[in-house]
């Protein structure tokens, strides 16, 4: 397809994703109510009407929804091709995506046929009055979970990326050995250091960057102080795409929730609000079995922790309502993955009988709580911090336990990570080899929840500043490989896999943005 064609395509599909939104209507009743006013005339409709809707503000907010729909929209491609192909351009990929989802559906079921407990049940009245007056404080409830079990862990889903295979490569057409040294096994394009170089010049040694606490060319007052006040600019016109860029090198505590939500176009407008209530009440009139994977999550991991336990009772209210909500299927569309359905019971197991369960489509996993904990330091009201989160993981997390080529991937993440360790620390990846303490094994559970609940709270937040300031996923790869860099010298001396892990088992001291820093930018090239 030539360019023209491409954008043309581009636009028609956008322009018909936002004609049936809220936005749409809100613009075509604004434009609508302005003709009664005097300064508007017949003879320049078209122009006056445009122009009343970019002063009032409307055409920032259509160019905000245009810019979120670039972002997660399916790159254009052959009119011919079929849609799977959209999702995952490699068969194998698919294929190997579709037995892993068959594998945590059956596990789900199978929990279901042991604890007797159905896939879903409407509450009773009495159930529904209690959990209603309780809502609010969950946390104190203790439902017995001791026959729950995570459906899977994120060293389950590892061992499926490392059976990963491309039926038609040769790999004896590597070049060099050290292609073999890794765990994964795929021909996947993943950039280099001059190239991720490249890509986050922002990052470079000599620019500002909030994170850093010794600039030695720059008073860091100076800095910071100028810095914010672009920052307060930047809220102020309610731009996603400056927001985006400002982004990159790190957000003012004081304005990252404005500015997250800015980038994320995320609006909490009283349509939000009553939306997020549409989904407490489904919470609170039907029971799901996933509940209990949810609670048992919440207990094993953010109630466990120093920065998170105090937002045990956020997170049940985020997570069961996001489980119900089906707006999160839109993600669908452009994720390799397909949503899990299930069977009606007494309907037998006729097609149309199949639901998509849970009603997002999303089956949580051991520590996917930790994708929302986070977020509740920068918003303390529940609507606001719920759609933030949705957007965040319809954009990123699914990603990060999804099979794909995409490169924000977890199966290029993982690649990344061992080729930047294999690149520029032969002698360190050779020697956790021997002794088979497979670099990967360690780092994954770290790539699989972007750090959270492994760095400490400020520095995990300066980490998805620029997960969302670049779009992408990449950085989480460069972090894993520069925390293995700084500690390489201690990882030198260990002599199994247990003594590695607890070279690295604290990573709560380390300072992000100089380990990302040092390792792309003072590493000999």
């Amino acid at each position: 397809m030539d360019e023209g064609s491409e954008l043309s395509l581009t636009i028609a599909q956008i322009v018909q994703r936002l004609k049936g939104s809220h936005l749409h209507s809100q613009i075509e009743r604004q434009a609508k109510e302005c003709l009664h006013q005097p300064e508007i005339k017949l003879e320049s409709l078209k122009e006056d009407v445009r122009s009343f809707l970019k002063t009032s503000g409307w055409e920032r907010q259509l160019q905000n929804a245009v810019y979120r729909e670039l972002h997660v929209q399916l790159p254009p491609s052959h009119p011919a091709a079929p849609p799977e192909h959209l999702k995952e351009p490699l068969a194998y990929m698919r294929k190997a995506q579709a037995s892993w989802e068959k594998r945590v559906l059956k596990s789900l079921n199978s929990m279901s046929t042991e604890l007797g407990v159905p896939l879903a049940r409407m509450r009773p009245a009495a159930e529904q009055k209690e959990l209603s007056n309780k809502w609010n404080e969950m946390g104190t409830d203790e439902p017995d979970l001791t026959s729950v079990r995570p459906v899977y862990a994120p060293k389950d889903f590892l061992e499926v990326l490392i059976s990963l295979r491309n039926p038609n490569h040769d790999g004896s057409e590597d070049v060099g050995v050290r292609s073999h040294w890794g765990l994964i096994q795929v021909p996947l394009n993943v950039r280099d250091i001059p190239q991720l170089r490249q890509a986050y010049s922002e990052l470079n040694l000599t620019s500002g960057q909030l994170g850093i606490d010794d600039h030695a060319h720059i008073h860091p007052d100076m800095f910071e102080n100028e810095y914010v006040q672009i920052g307060k600019k930047v809220v102020l016109e309610q731009d996603s795409a400056a927001a985006q860029q400002y982004s990159r090198q790190g957000c003012p505590t004081g304005l990252r929730a404005d500015l997250w939500a800015l980038i994320l176009n995320s609006t909490n407008q009283p349509q939000d609000v009553m939306y997020y209530e549409q989904l407490t009440a489904g919470v609170i009139q039907h029971d799901l079995l996933v509940d209990n994977l949810i609670y048992k999550d919440v207990k094993l991991t953010a109630s466990n922790d120093d920065y998170y336990f105090v937002f045990e009772d956020f997170l049940y209210q985020v997570l069961l309502c996001f489980s119900r909500d089906t707006a999160v299927l839109e993600h669908f569309k452009y994720n390799s993955a397909t949503p899990p359905k299930s069977f009606i019971q007494g309907k037998g197991e006729d097609e149309e009988c199949a639901v998509v369960y849970p009603p997002n489509g999303v089956i949580p996993f051991h520590g996917f709580s930790m994708y929302v904990a986070p977020l509740c330091f920068l918003y303390n009201e529940p609507s606001k911090l719920y759609s933030v989160f949705r957007e965040m993981y319809s954009r990123y997390f699914f990603r990060l336990h999804s099979i794909s080529s995409s490169p924000s991937g977890v199966v290029s993440l993982c690649l990344q990570f061992e080729r930047l360790l294999q690149t520029h620390l032969p002698q360190l990846f050779y020697h956790l080899r021997q002794i088979e303490a497979q670099p990967l094994r360690i780092a994954f559970k770290w790539m699989v929840r972007a750090f959270s609940g492994y760095l400490s709270s400020d520095q995990l937040l300066l980490l998805w500043d620029r997960i969302l300031g670049y779009d992408s996923l990449e950085v989480v790869a460069v972090l894993a490989a520069a925390v293995f860099a700084f500690r390489a010298e201690n990882l030198m001396e260990v002599t199994s896999l247990a003594s590695a892990e607890a070279v690295l088992a604290d990573l709560s001291t380390l300072k992000v943005m100089p380990l990302i820093q040092i390792f792309l930018f003072a590493t000999a090239i």
